[in-house]
């Protein structure tokens, strides 16, 4: 009998064709033992574009387009403004196609989730194949897991529920993004791409920025009281915010008449705290995002390239828990990374409940960790360190709260004392710094809690005045995002669409990465620094679609749970399908009907034709005479012009102090831009600007 073994990247096939002594190699499979092992390069099939269906022009008569069945093709590419088929995938396909053929059985060694299982699906369905197949589901590619997998092969339909899953999501993104994108050019008058996923993360994105721009800082004022207790100094802060000087300086007026406080209450509390859970994809994303600076989609191809390393298990999870069986390994993995934990292990991540196709993401103590790069070698550590942590003893702290009045005024002082440092003792990011603490939060750290009473006076040094003022919500970094798209559900008003999509969010673990990557790269977002802002494309798609279903983060939530629920087997893909038909009939209908008006943007007098022709447009300001070639492009030196700084750039020929500029050599300045007679620009600098060695 020969066997079949499909994966979907060639390492994993190699790794898995070792295992089964397929040691001879072909062009695009191993043979050996009784064994062909092939392999897919991703999605080698895809669902068929519009044109397939005979749907190539954008008429509104014909929306919405809902294939009845969807077809398959493969995967195509760029060429020119034209698509063709994929050679690659067309070369690879003939291969698999083969081996299927001369097999009496494959076995399914994709990767084991959602995406993995529709791979070979539509794979399998394409090249019409019918011979039976078995799933190989493992969570690491050691030696070990691919033997113990390979033993306990599961028959193929034990997964339909996945498969009927990623089918539903496929056809679903295919249905909403295809016929918003049309319904949205046609009453646009231009190309526009909307997606169930990517619409409203860009809606999130806008709507922070704008609520960002639009917010206006009120100041307020504190009062501090310093009091003593046994020589040491604790600071007090008023529990009431002032809205003016004059009350604050009312107040402390009468907080200066004092000697001493009056302990009102006092209360303390010894806690445990428990360690942090071990990562899955998201939480891996966000931490790297923060700690190291890097993107999500970064940060999950580090986690694969680990992964086909051996090194690490799988990393597409959204479990941060681990089963029982799992857990009685650990000791022995632990040995292997070279660290001991007091016993009994802290089963705090120890879950079966909470476990889905995946359990949490961990070290493997195998394969060869000195040939990682740097950046491999980052992410391997903050993995190896949460490990650790994770079933490290649970710390012990004892808080300490204490409120005091002037007879007037309530204070607060909190404080803190760490009994046991537990897991803290083993984790190289420590605890929570003050700086990340507010200030009605903030606990002191104290080697010793003072011993205060109820009713004790506690003598008043002195008393201080500090402004603040009020400060917008955050602009997102991919890692807030991802946090915002894994809680989206929250944000909701409705008490039970809240609590239904709480824990699922808007994308999964495995995607979100891809949906801020395709958000850059349609130009609907750009990244500054670590902050992701809308650009102006963005934010004329978000003021088209802000009010729109395409833009609800609660409808999107709930497919997910719904997707979920399919997964799982609760559900049918039938009923979800039916409800997605309908829903894109819906948004196809609320998008043709918007009565947009189309900007009419100010023109500028051109410097070299002289006619009132200049436009400013999302990348560049430009002449539209015809025969005229002047323009000016927005971003210069790492710096995109604002469009009153474009205006200012037309009309007066020099724009206020712009900062931020970067010469070639890397170096940061602050300059004025200049126009020129000739239409060009150049940079004029204050006296007490440096000027950018090599500037031209």
């Amino acid at each position: 009998m020969i066997t079949c073994i499909i994966a979907e990247k060639p390492s994993v096939a190699r790794d898995i064709a070792r295992i089964v002594g397929a040691n001879h190699k072909e062009d695009g499979f191993l043979e050996g033992a009784g064994y062909l092992v092939t392999w897919a390069f991703g999605h080698l099939i895809t669902l068929s574009m519009p044109e397939q269906y005979g749907y190539g022009a954008y008429k509104a008569e014909e929306l919405p387009i809902v294939p009845q069945p969807f077809q398959l093709m493969v995967r195509q590419i760029r060429k020119g403004k034209d698509f063709e088929d994929d050679p690659t995938a067309l070369k690879q396909l003939k291969i698999i196609r083969s081996c299927f053929e001369k097999s009496d059985q494959i076995i399914v060694a994709t990767d084991a989730g959602r995406e993995g299982e529709l791979i070979f699906r539509y794979i399998y369905g394409y090249l019409g194949c019918q011979k039976p197949f078995q799933r190989l589901w493992i969570s690491s590619l050691t030696d070990k897991a691919i033997r113990e997998g390979l033993a306990q092969l599961k028959a193929g339909c034990a997964y339909d529920a996945l498969y009927f899953a990623g089918k539903a999501r496929s056809e679903a993104d295919w249905l909403v993004g295809i016929n918003a994108s049309r319904a949205l050019s046609i009453a646009r008058r231009g190309a526009y791409s909307l997606g169930r996923v990517q619409t409203p993360t860009l809606a999130m994105i806008c709507r922070r920025y704008l609520e960002h721009q639009g917010f206006s800082s009120v100041p307020f004022w504190r009062l501090q009281a310093f009091v003593q207790k046994d020589g040491v100094p604790l600071q007090t802060t008023c529990t009431e915010d002032f809205a003016t000087e004059r009350e604050a300086q009312t107040a402390f007026a009468t907080l200066s008449r004092q000697s001493s406080l009056v302990a009102t209450s006092v209360s303390r509390k010894v806690a445990a705290m428990p360690p942090p859970l071990l990562y899955d994809l998201t939480t891996l994303q966000k931490e790297a995002n923060r700690q190291l600076g890097f993107s999500a989609d970064k940060t999950l191809s580090l986690a694969q390239s680990l992964y086909e390393k051996k090194v690490t298990t799988y990393p597409r999870t959204g479990s941060r828990y681990i089963s029982q069986d799992v857990f009685e390994e650990v000791d022995s993995l632990l040995q292997k990374l070279g660290t001991s934990l007091p016993h009994p292990l802290n089963p705090h991540t120890v879950d079966d409940s909470k476990v889905t196709d995946h359990h949490a993401l961990l070290p493997t103590g195998e394969g060869n960790t000195q040939t990682l790069s740097s950046d491999e070698a980052a992410i391997y550590q903050m993995i190896c360190i949460r490990f650790v942590e994770a079933f490290a003893p649970n710390a012990q702290e004892e808080r300490m709260q204490i409120e005091l009045t002037d007879g007037t005024h309530r204070f607060v002082w909190r404080g803190k004392q760490i009994l046991s440092q537990g897991w803290k003792a083993y984790t190289s990011q420590g605890e929570k710094t003050q700086s990340d603490e507010s200030e009605e939060t903030k606990e002191e750290l104290l080697a010793e809690l003072p011993n205060v009473q109820e009713g004790e006076n506690l003598s008043l040094d002195h008393g201080a005045i500090t402004q603040h003022k009020t400060k917008p919500k955050p602009l997102f970094t991919e890692a807030t995002l991802l946090s915002a798209m894994e809680n989206a559900g929250r944000e909701i008003a409705d008490t039970d669409s809240r609590k239904a999509i709480s824990d699922c969010g808007i994308g999964t673990p495995a995607t979100r990465a891809s949906i801020i990557e395709t958000l850059l790269l349609r130009d609907f977002i750009r990244r500054e620094k670590k902050t992701l802002l809308p650009t102006e494309k963005g934010l004329s798609v978000y003021g088209i679609v802000k009010d729109q279903r395409i833009a609800n983060a609660e409808m999107t939530g709930n497919w997910e749970l719904a997707l979920s629920a399919i997964e799982a087997g609760k559900a049918s893909a039938e009923d979800f399908s039916t409800r997605i038909k309908d829903y894109t009939a819906e948004i196809c209908r609320e998008l043709l009907a918007l009565q947009i008006v189309q900007p009419q943007y100010p023109t500028y007098r051109c410097p070299m034709c002289g006619k009132d022709t200049v436009g400013i447009f999302p990348k560049v300001a430009k002449c539209k005479s015809e025969g005229c070639d002047f323009h000016v492009f927005r971003e210069i030196c790492g710096v995109t012009l604002t469009e009153a700084q474009t205006k200012d750039l037309l009309t007066t020929k020099r724009t206020t102090l712009i900062k931020g500029f970067q010469s070639k050599a890397g170096k940061k300045f602050n300059a004025h831009l200049v126009l020129r007679g000739d239409g060009s620009t150049a940079f004029e600098f204050d006296n007490t600007t440096s000027k950018p060695k090599g500037r031209k």
